[in-house]
Formats: structure tokens, sequence, C-alpha cells
């Protein structure tokens, strides 16, 4: 019995290796991209503290402490562009936020399988189009002569809108924009914690005499609260995380005074006008708000509601 056992042990031992060497292999590939452009490139960060130049690379670049950081956050120019990353950001969440959860509700009501399957694809496929496609029919669309919209407007007997050249507009366009594109990307998530909301509680409702405004209220929507807590800490860690794509697409020299954010001006002084140093500077100044939002909404959300990433 003892020979037995003994030839039995290795075989399970093996069979546990061979068994595991495709987990690591399938992970093994995330955790080397992220590590190789996700970790090792945070070296380069101390270009911020640096009047770096590319012959004198990182170790060679002479230090320079904060004075990236004083001049980014003490000249006319940086204080209007923070201002402009803050109130896009802000508007962004104002309004990307809760529409989705709204959306998801709505879907969620719908009786007829087929008819929820039209809406959530309608609502979901904008999210594939790239940026440079959507900007690109925002602006054939609303052109100040052959877009459809200003053709509209005349046959109306409206005059024509420079919707790309009005300061006041830019915001809007792109905040709006954003909605269309993302609103129904946004609401699966929703859409997935509403589908485990327990089906005895909304028969007890029912029954109660609840009506479905009242069901959605008092039923819905304290189910998907948690999941609303976490999406909310998530958005507002990233106000000031702008991606420099649409923003920058939509950008001319008539709304500039309201359209350049941190990430737009990280592109032009870092790769345009090669003050790397500079750049990285707005960059790291941006990731750490970032940081900072992130860490004290979970705080809030933690003593408030008891929901929190950590």
């Amino acid at each position: 019995m003892k020979t037995k056992t003994a030839v039995m042990k290795p075989n399970k031992k093996n069979k546990i290796k061979s068994a595991n060497w495709q987990f690591w292999l399938i992970i093994a590939l995330p955790c080397i991209y992220a590590f190789v452009f996700a970790y090792i490139p945070m070296g380069g960060i101390l270009m911020a503290f640096q009047d770096y130049s590319i012959k004198g690379g990182i170790f060679g670049s002479d230090w320079v402490g904060l004075k990236h950081f004083t001049r980014f956050l003490t000249t006319t120019s940086s204080v209007t562009i923070i201002k402009n990353t803050l109130i896009l950001g802000v508007y962004t969440l104002i309004v990307n936020f809760p529409i989705p959860v709204l959306l998801a509700i709505g879907v969620n009501e719908i009786r007829s399988v087929k008819y929820k399957k039209f809406i959530q694809m309608i609502t979901y496929a904008p999210y594939f189009i790239s940026a440079v496609v959507l900007v690109g029919m925002m602006m054939s669309m609303m052109d100040l002569r052959t877009g459809i919209i200003n053709v509209l407007l005349q046959k109306m007997g409206v005059d024509p809108i420079n919707f790309f050249g009005d300061v006041k507009l830019f915001r809007h366009l792109y905040v709006w924009s954003g909605v269309w594109q993302t609103a129904g990307y946004s609401a699966i998530i929703y859409i997935a914690a509403l589908a485990g909301v327990s089906p005895e509680l909304k028969e007890a409702a029912v029954v109660d005499g609840a009506t479905r405004l009242k069901r959605i209220i008092h039923v819905d929507l304290p189910a998907i609260i948690p999941t609303i807590v976490i999406m909310l800490i998530f958005n507002c860690g990233s106000i000031v995380n702008i991606g420099i794509d649409k923003v920058l697409l939509m950008q001319n020299s008539m709304n500039a005074n309201v359209s350049e954010v941190i990430s737009t001006f990280v592109y032009k002084v870092g790769v345009v006008n090669a003050d790397f140093g500079f750049s990285t500077a707005a960059g790291l100044f941006q990731s750490v708000v970032s940081f900072i939002l992130l860490v004290a909404v979970n705080q809030i959300s933690k003593k408030v509601t008891e929901t929190s990433l950590w």
C-alpha cells in the first residue's frame, strides 16, 4: 500500500502542473504587455524634474526640481488650460454619468425581447466609431454652407450657425456627441446589474400595488446603487483626464480659448515644441490630480454609502 501511495502522489502533482501551465500562458501576454508599456515608461516621470535633452538622456540631463511645476501653475495660459479642463470634465460627468443609468432602466422595462435588442444595438453601435470618423461626421453635418443641419435651418428661415467657430458651442458639441457615442456602451454594466434583481421582489411589489415607477424607485434602483457608486468613483477620478484625440480634432483657432486642455497642451509642448521636461510635468500634474480625486471620492463614498473600491 505504501508503494502505491508513493506512486500516485507524483502523478497528481504532474496533473496539476500540466493544468496550470495553460493558465500562466494565458495571463503571461497581458502581464508582459502591462510591464513593457505601463510600468517601464513610468521611469519617464523623472523628466518632469529635469531640463531634459535627448543628448543627455534621463541620467545625463540637468536637474531643476519643481521648476516646471511652478512654471505650469503660475503662468496665465496654464491657469486657463486647467480651468478649461475642469469645466469640460465636470460638464461631461454631470451629463454623461446619469444618462446611461436612465437608458439601462428604460431598456430593462421594455417587454418585447426583439425591440429591446434593437434599442441596445442602435445605442451600442456608435461606441465603435472612432473619434476621427465621429468628428468628420459632425463637421460634415454642421458645415456652414453644405451641412444638412444648416440647410434645414435655412429652409426654416433661420440663419446658418457656425457650430465649430462659435466658442460657446464647443463644450456642448463635445459633451453631447460623447453622450451619443458612449451612452449605450456605458449602460451595459447597469443592464447586467438590473438583470440580477430578484424577480420575487418585483412580484411582491406588484402584489402590494406598486406602479411601474415605484417599482423602479424602490426595487431596481436600490439593487444597482453599489454599481452606480463604483462607476461614479471611476468617473470622478477621470474628470481632468480628458483624452486628446477628440478635443484636438475639434479644435481650431476660433475656439482655442475654451478647447485647450491639459492633454492637448502636453502634446503641443512636448511633441511639437520638444520641451519634454515641461510637458512631462504638466502630464504628471494631471495624473496626480486624477489620483487625488479618485482617493478622495472613494473615501467620501466609503463613509456615506459604505461602498468603495477598497
